[in-house]
């Protein structure tokens, strides 16, 4: 049970950002913020879930230790530069269409980008019922682009196309952590790669992007809760809690992640849904718990399911 309580907190937290980041200054823009919240939150997870793994480690020294060869090491680094780009494109997308309708279009693009990933690189076909999800998935994201936004009833091109490319930064994210895992290495070791390129990349960019807002209190508070709430806290949580759950429960409790974005956007920020936007957001629903329960196939991979 403690795994379960491990995910959904996760999937909650993670639910936060785009809110988090529409309380923040309004001169930040989505690249800055993007930049500072891997910055922190990158360099945060990567201390705790190296922590976390030397004492695993420790816990259990029979267990054989993979070698950092240039595959693993190409895919942690391919993680982090996913992380790095997913950031600003899923704060462009909120910006531009809203909390609850980006932050739904993101993680429901997620999946389903994740298994057509899958499928091209593995040549495995998936099964009818993913297939019958990832339609059903794509109709809703197709109806909320149509019929979603931040107010108005209308979408923007680019927030929509921003918030598809965050989602398909997390699926190249989750093909990549499913091999690294695959090969025999520590999860924690993994996400905490993760953390560390993503920190890297970013802090090369801070020179070129503006980030006074960082120094003013809603600065500080955005940065702080942005880095060690929903990257730092979040991911590790995730993490342990995958490790006792099975992939149809993991897949569920996420859906607590955009649900908890919705709930947001609509009560805190105003935002408000038209009416072809809540059928778009009912039929993704469907489409998401479809993929749920279909991942109860032993074939299905560890999920490191749809985070933002």
């Amino acid at each position: 049970m403690l795994h379960v309580f491990a995910v959904l907190a996760a999937a909650l937290l993670f639910g936060t950002t785009g809110t988090a980041r529409a309380l923040g200054p309004d001169e930040a823009s989505a690249l800055s913020v993007g930049v500072v919240r891997s910055v922190v939150g990158g360099t945060a997870l990567a201390l705790l879930a190296f922590t976390l793994a030397a004492a695993h480690r420790r816990r259990a020294p029979e267990r054989p230790r993979s070698t950092l060869t240039r595959r693993p090491f190409a895919l942690m680094a391919v993680t982090g530069v996913a992380l790095s780009l997913y950031q600003p494109l899923f704060f462009l997308g909120t910006q531009t269409n809203g909390v609850a309708v980006s932050t739904v279009i993101a993680l429901g693009s997620a999946p389903v980008l994740a298994g057509i990933l899958e499928w091209v690189l593995s040549r495995r076909a998936p099964s009818v019922l993913w297939m019958a999800a990832t339609a059903l998935a794509a109709i809703g994201v197709v109806l909320l682009g149509i019929g979603g936004g931040a107010g108005t009833g209308g979408v923007n091109g680019l927030g929509l196309a921003a918030a598809v490319g965050a989602g398909a930064c997390f699926a190249v994210i989750a093909n990549a952590q499913r091999r690294l895992l695959d090969a025999g290495w520590d999860a924690f070791t993994v996400v905490g790669a993760m953390g560390v390129g993503s920190a890297v990349v970013c802090a090369a960019v801070i020179p070129f992007v503006d980030v006074s807002w960082v120094v003013s209190s809603s600065g500080v508070a955005m940065a702080s809760w942005l880095g060690f709430a929903t990257i730092a806290a979040a991911y590790a949580l995730f993490t342990w809690g995958l490790q006792g759950l099975t992939a149809a429960t993991a897949a569920t409790l996420t859906l607590a992640e955009p649900l908890t974005a919705t709930i947001l956007g609509v009560s805190a920020l105003g935002e408000t849904l038209s009416p072809l936007a809540l059928v778009g957001l009912a039929i993704l629903a469907a489409g998401l718990v479809t993929l749920a329960w279909g991942s109860r196939r032993t074939r299905d991979p560890r999920p490191f399911a749809v985070e933002a």
